[in-house]
């Protein structure tokens, strides 16, 4: 498959103001002050945080609920280690119906609304391989693929059996792969043929190589089916209930719900959290694998999984299942780390501004330009609203 093109938009380009309607005077939770909570965030004191514009914050989401375009569900600002600003709207969400069906329904978010993060699985998921490695349960993402799967022997070649782990992790297996997208259909693309076979691995792998095991950069939500069944086949347990047990209760995380299709969790999606736990992957990674002083992942696997290790699109880099960029603050450049889902749903974590920015949104369908910027631009109006350090 060519590398996919709206890729690029989930992180943002060209920018447009939004349309908005006349501001209601009376908006629900229109403070934007977290609430103190019993699930381990420290919260900042109105006045605590002299780098925070909260004002400016608070202007922003009043134009985000009064606008006929925005569909943003929630926007949690943290900084410095502590929750700084939070805002829930109300939308349509994407409520799971059946086997692969989904319905929409109009939710009015809150801070105790599960969310559908869609692809920000996949970078969950590489915190998951992340301590199966510090355990020792996975030697090296140098490990052959066919290693984790000698009943799939038959399909071996030799131009897949250079496919290794990281290849997996860094979207570069080579294999030809149509991903789903409101253009496929719902039918003709290889994720709903990978659903459907009896054998999702065997799908995956049986596919035809199209380029040699990390030359480039090729969108493929299949690679995560395989990296769901090596997580299983290393640690004894589905990558749901590890990623339990290992991550999301060291964090205070609970009542998380992920999918499972055909025994094997969907590591590619199918996952769904708190906007307040979407935080806390975030502050993890900039803590370098630490949450309340305890270390949770080792810091080089975070260093590792977030560092360059292929180009991806458009001014994009990939890490091992997180996106990196870069962004304009106050005329200089800082680095972003990203965890990025369909339909605006997106952990950003930027080390220079000590600054974790987690948004969801309703844009499951919607892969217009103008949609994804609306959604980058709650990122970039966070940015203008956080002074520099010093």
């Amino acid at each position: 498959m060519r590398r996919r093109r709206f890729v690029a938009l989930l992180g943002g380009a060209a920018l447009a103001p939004l349309t908005v309607l006349p501001m209601s005077p009376d908006l629900p939770d229109s403070s934007g002050v977290p609430v103190v909570r019993d699930d381990g965030w420290p919260v900042a004191a109105i006045d605590d945080d002299k780098l925070v514009d909260r004002a400016a914050l608070r202007g922003m989401t009043d134009r985000l609920a009064a606008s006929r375009d925005a569909r943003i569900h929630a926007v949690l600002v943290a900084h410095s280690g502590k929750l700084v600003f939070e805002r829930y709207f109300g939308g349509l969400d994407e409520i799971s119906g059946g086997m692969f069906g989904r319905r929409v329904e109009n939710v009015p978010f809150d801070a105790d609304t599960l969310h559908d993060v869609k692809s920000v699985s996949k970078s969950v998921a590489s915190l998951a391989v992340g301590i199966a490695i510090d355990r020792g349960l996975i030697r090296s993402i140098d490990e052959p693929i066919f290693s984790f799967f000698p009943e799939l022997s038959d399909l071996r070649t030799l131009e897949k059996d250079r496919i290794l782990l990281s290849h997996v992790l860094t979207m570069s297996m080579g294999l030809a792969w149509v991903e789903a997208t409101p253009a496929t259909g719902d039918e003709n693309n290889d994720e709903a043929r990978m659903h459907r076979a009896s054998d999702p691995c065997r799908y995956v792998l049986g596919l035809a190589v199209t380029a040699p095991a990390g030359q480039g950069f090729f969108y493929n939500t299949g690679a995560l089916t395989l990296l769901s069944a090596i997580i299983r086949k290393a640690t004894g347990r589905p990558l749901d209930e590890f990623a339990r047990v290992a991550l999301f209760e060291p964090l205070g995380i609970t009542g998380v719900e992920w999918l499972r299709v055909k025994g094997d969790t969907d590591a590619g999606g199918g996952l769904r959290l708190r906007p307040r736990d979407m935080a806390k992957i975030g502050q993890l990674v900039l803590a370098g694998g630490r949450w309340n002083d305890r270390q949770i992942v080792s810091k080089s696997w975070i260093e590792t999984s977030t560092a360059l290790q292929i180009k991806a699109t458009d001014n994009q880099s990939y890490g091992y299942l997180w996106w990196l960029g870069r962004s304009l603050h106050r005329g200089r450049e800082v680095h972003r780390v990203g965890a990025l889902g369909r339909g605006g749903q997106s952990i950003r974590i930027v080390p220079e501004l000590d600054l974790v920015v987690v948004v969801t949104a309703g844009y499951y369908q919607d892969y217009s330009p103008r949609a994804f910027q609306l959604q980058y631009s709650v990122f970039r109006d966070v940015l203008r609203a956080i002074s520099p350090p010093g």
